[in-house]
């Protein structure tokens, strides 16, 4: 309940000082199958990922995000692209990383309710709408532009 009060006064606070942020998400993909998250506060499926801490890469943040929300250790990654959301009164910033060489070894943190894997050809139907867009462009081949709108 706490994290969605939290969640609430940060979409207050969105509202009133429209900031430009940046984050991270994480395409982790290992036979065909690829791990999402179910969040506590907020419905739907989701690519691993969340902001930058002060002082942080790109990097360090998709490997921080991985492992807090998945238990995931992530071996080599690379960046597959920089997209831009301007939802909710904000300018989200994300770099995507995808990394097929991973190993599951903790448990998720509080904020995460539920992280599973699935296949490619079969997203749950409440997947993010980008999140799923970029996924089946992925799969299908077709994700030719590594920056933009999404």
């Amino acid at each position: 309940m706490r994290i969605r009060l939290l969640y609430l006064a940060f979409k207050i606070y969105c509202f009133l000082f429209r900031p430009v942020r940046m984050g991270v998400r994480v395409v982790m993909i290992q036979e065909d199958k690829v791990w999402l998250v179910r969040h506590t506060y907020l419905p739907g499926w989701f690519l691993p990922g969340g902001g930058l801490d002060r002082g942080e890469t790109l990097e360090e943040a998709a490997r921080r995000e991985a492992r807090e929300e998945t238990g995931g250790e992530l071996n080599d990654v690379t960046l597959l692209g920089v997209y831009t959301n301007f939802v909710q009164w904000k300018t989200d910033h994300t770099a995507v990383f995808l990394c097929g060489d991973f190993t599951i070894t903790g448990k998720s943190d509080g904020e995460i309710a539920e992280v599973r894997s699935f296949s490619l050809n079969a997203l749950p139907k409440e997947t993010y709408i980008s999140h799923r867009n970029l996924l089946e462009k992925y799969r299908s081949g077709t994700l030719s532009s590594n920056f933009g709108e999404w």
